[in-house]
């Protein structure tokens, strides 16, 4: 009880002491804010677009390709080999009997971000009537749905808040030809709301894929069906597509990208931790200086050396700790959110909400109390070991 007493007045006289050295404790507490704000500024980027991507698409449609294709956009598909895949069992039927399914083009297109004006690629997809049907989520949330056979698009709204030129009623130039807005769409933030959609025969005309497209998409009467569904194309010579649920596509781009965000963050806010780091040894070793003569008198007293050792710690651990939490709140209030765009698939832009989960939030507190342990081990380690006599000359 008695040495926990004394680690106690240790700890409350160091922290009220910390007014004296206000400059120098200021700039650990930034410099410690600073590296868990740049760590979480990524991390919330990572964690936004892999649940842009995790929330995109359903298990109970199929999604096919080309064999050996991974992305929309290196696949190709006949029209020989979409009407083939069409009697395949295990799919949900129209009232006429037909399957309830869409044949699309994937292509890649130039737009100017309203930020920056500067040019990305951003996708165009061809799609047939039943398209809206196979997505989950769609809605029309302003104009009217695209007029086969025509020049009408029909845009994300995702899209619209980060990419100039498509707002409703526009004309955006698009290869060379003229298109009109006609309406905009919401999916419940899925990677969908990132694109454009536009007739298929039309997109197929003016990029010059004849009756090509990319993907079929499918709704399947339950998630069990797929297997049998990869089975029919498998035993189909003329088939030879690859079958996927769409959730555990869209779940499979997201991987890679996300993995490089985390990859360009962990090892930045490292490199700014070993900053962070210099600035926290100078600060304890200052304090632990100027404080010599009062931890000799406490020593005097009778009050031990692993007293001093824990006061010191912790003081540098409040410091930490006060740096990583308002790290935490500036990123939260400045980022959480905030709409930007990445490369996802094929090179296009995917727009996604940065998003600051609390796991995230204890990361950026773990690096901040990891950065205060180190920071104040040595300096801790010199008031415990500080000899009295050496204390009131230094004094």
């Amino acid at each position: 009880m008695r040495i926990l007493n004394q680690i106690i007045a240790v700890c409350t006289i160091n922290l009220k002491s910390l007014p004296q050295r206000f400059w120098l404790s200021l700039s650990t507490v930034m410099a410690v804010a600073l590296v868990v704000g740049v760590l979480l500024a990524f991390l919330a980027m990572a964690a936004g677009f892999q649940q842009t991507l995790n929330g995109t698409g359903s298990a109970n449609v199929a999604l096919l390709l080309r064999d050996g294709s991974q992305q929309e956009v290196n696949s190709t598909i006949t029209l020989e080999q979409t009407r083939l895949i069409a009697e395949a069992p295990g799919l949900v039927r129209k009232p006429d009997g037909s399957a309830l399914m869409s044949a699309e083009l994937y292509v890649i297109v130039d737009a100017v971000k309203r930020a920056s004006g500067m040019k990305s690629n951003i996708p165009l997809r061809g799609v047939g009537q039943d398209a809206p049907a196979l997505r989950d989520g769609f809605t029309l949330v302003a104009g009217r749905m695209l007029q086969p056979g025509s020049n009408e698009i029909i845009v994300g709204q995702a899209l619209t808040k980060e990419f100039a030129g498509f707002d409703l009623g526009q004309e955006p130039r698009i290869g060379g030809v003229t298109w009109k807005v006609v309406g905009v769409f919401a999916m419940q933030g899925s990677v969908f709301e990132s694109e454009l959609w536009a007739d298929l025969p039309v997109v197929q005309g003016l990029f010059r894929r004849g009756s090509i497209t990319q993907t079929v998409r499918l709704r399947l009467t339950g998630a069990d069906a797929l297997a049998g569904l990869q089975r029919y194309s498998d035993d189909e010579p003329r088939l030879k597509l690859k079958a996927f649920s769409e959730k555990e596509y869209f779940a499979g781009q997201s991987s890679g990208t996300v993995k490089l965000i985390q990859y360009a963050g962990w090892p930045l806010s490292i490199a700014m931790a070993v900053g962070a780091l210099a600035g926290a040894l100078n600060t304890m070793y200052s304090s632990v200086a100027s404080r010599s003569r009062e931890i000799a008198t406490l020593r005097c007293l009778g009050f031990g050396g692993f007293p001093a050792f824990v006061g010191t710690l912790v003081e540098s651990l409040a410091l930490s700790l006060i740096g990583g939490l308002l790290g935490t709140l500036v990123v939260w209030l400045l980022f959480d959110g905030f709409t930007t765009s990445t490369l996802g698939q094929g090179f296009t832009q995917i727009v996604f909400s940065l998003s600051l989960t609390p796991a995230l939030m204890v990361q950026g507190v773990v690096l901040a109390l990891a950065v205060g342990l180190i920071g104040g081990f040595f300096p801790a380690l010199r008031a415990a070991r500080l000899p009295i006599v050496a204390a009131y000359a230094q004094g």
